[in-house]
């Protein structure tokens, strides 16, 4: 099989996407009814940004210092809306996403250690999302953790259902899911009463505050766990399944509802998450639990601080809806990504057999080891892994952007620095964390 072309400008000018399969009808008329047409893909992107990796990073962050790292969050969210963008801008314009598009445009073997290291991501993403599951179904029904992580292998079923009735009814899985994650939170908000003046305070970026190590060290693992390096691969090729019409036009509008799309969809992630580092502040901080990191932890103590039986419930509740979610757009990236790289089509139900046991052999061996210290570095640890791909997925993304093969729609030179600024700041962000642990594991 032939590779996939290179963004040329040929690619540029023409009309619909060559390789958009199966396009979900876009209703005519109104402005509302065309933008309804595009909305769908955002949501499945946004449940990578309130995954259990989050919550492990924001109880920590809320727990330890209340509202002050409450800016990092909206930091995190507009770097990710920014990425999300320029991603839909690549899969719009070439009709290729990011993962052809970087195999088109490298060396096989460099294309082969980029596929490579990004599968090490997803799979480190799926680890955290078996482990968000298992600690869910532990807290909720007390399935011993090993349990509960060979249970999480029975969600495959359910994404084969919905896969073969169509990208629709998964959209729709998705957005319910996610929709009872912001109640389960909007609830426990609710009782947990906090300060609105002071919470207000904490969205002021105060970067003088991460003088401090751990802060420094918990603001790195906040951006670390926000901007998904899978996320721009799945993005940059399910925008490409919504139809539109010909030309520069289509493509302009296109962008511009996918646009709005992804800032709908982020928008909620974020008051997601710092609804759970605002619950973590006023809840543990404020009444001295200051090392409140770990997620088992949190569940323990909610109930009796906020008064009410149901708290702890909605909080592990909340959890599950987040690993499932989760979990389903880690195997869609997977199948994207090799595709993309290798051309290689492997059968669903395979793929995310392989996904989901490289994630499982880890996941199961630590809990049964470890028990619920060791599921914790796990957890933390595919966080890291996680932060240290996504330079490997952001440049050449903003690479290809800023390409004059774009046309029309390359990138404008402010965009450019931008991105670029935020590139930077996530590598030097990323080269501080290793020369951290470096540190803690030489002189421990």
């Amino acid at each position: 099989m032939t590779p996939p072309p290179p963004i040329d400008s040929a690619t540029v000018d023409a009309g619909l996407p060559p390789h958009a399969v199966g396009p979900c009808p876009l209703p005519p008329g109104r402005w509302l009814r065309r933008l309804l047409g595009f909305m769908g893909p955002g949501y499945l992107v946004a449940v990578g940004y309130m995954d259990p990796g989050n919550w492990a990073t924001d109880l920590a962050a809320g727990s330890g210092f209340g509202y002050a790292l409450l800016w990092v969050i909206m930091l995190s969210n507009l770097m990710a809306i920014m990425l999300q963008v320029l991603a839909i801008r690549l899969g719009v314009v070439t009709g290729l996403d990011l993962a052809q598009a970087c195999r088109a445009n490298s060396s096989r073997l460099s294309g082969l250690l980029q596929w490579f290291l990004c599968e090490i991501a997803i799979c480190a993403c799926d680890l955290a999302e078996v482990i968000g599951s298992a600690i869910a179904l532990n807290l909720l029904f007390h399935i011993p953790l090993p349990w509960g992580v060979a249970l999480t292998a029975l969600d495959v079923l359910l994404v084969f259902w919905l896969q073969g009735r169509g990208m629709r009814y998964l959209e729709a899985m998705i957005i319910a899911l996610l929709t009872l994650i912001f109640c389960c939170f909007a609830i426990t908000l609710a009782m947990a009463q906090p300060d609105w003046a002071d919470v207000a305070g904490g969205l002021v970026p105060m970067p003088q505050a991460l003088a401090h190590p751990e802060m420094l060290y918990l603001a790195i693992g906040i951006i670390g766990a926000t901007v998904m390096p899978h996320n721009l691969y799945l993005h940059s090729s399910i925008v490409q399944q919504r139809a539109r019409g010909p030309g520069v036009a289509g493509k302009r509008e296109a962008i511009r509802f996918a646009t709005i799309d992804i800032v709908i969809a982020l928008f909620f992630a974020f008051l997601v998450n710092a609804a759970i580092l605002v619950v973590s502040g006023e809840v543990f901080h404020e009444r001295g639990h200051t090392r409140v990191a770990e997620i088992q932890d949190a569940h323990r103590l909610l109930s009796p601080m906020l008064g009410s039986a149901i708290a702890s419930t909605l909080f592990a509740l909340a959890l599950l809806a987040s690993g499932q979610s989760s979990t389903i757009t880690a195997t869609m990236a997977g199948q994207i990504v090799m595709e993309g790289f290798l051309q290689w089509r492997m059968k669903p139900w395979m793929r995310r057999l392989v996904t989901r046991s490289a994630a499982i052999v880890p996941a199961l061996l630590a809990a049964a080891w470890y028990g619920e210290s060791g599921v914790a570095r796990l957890l933390v640890l595919s966080q890291v892994i996680l932060s240290l791909q996504l330079p490997f997925a952001i440049v050449p993304l903003i690479r290809f952007t800023s390409s004059s093969q774009m046309g029309a729609f390359v990138n404008p030179r402010w965009l450019t620095l931008l991105a670029s600024a935020v590139a930077l700041l996530i590598i030097a962000l990323n080269l501080t964390m290793l020369f951290n642990l470096g540190s803690e594991l030489l002189f421990r």
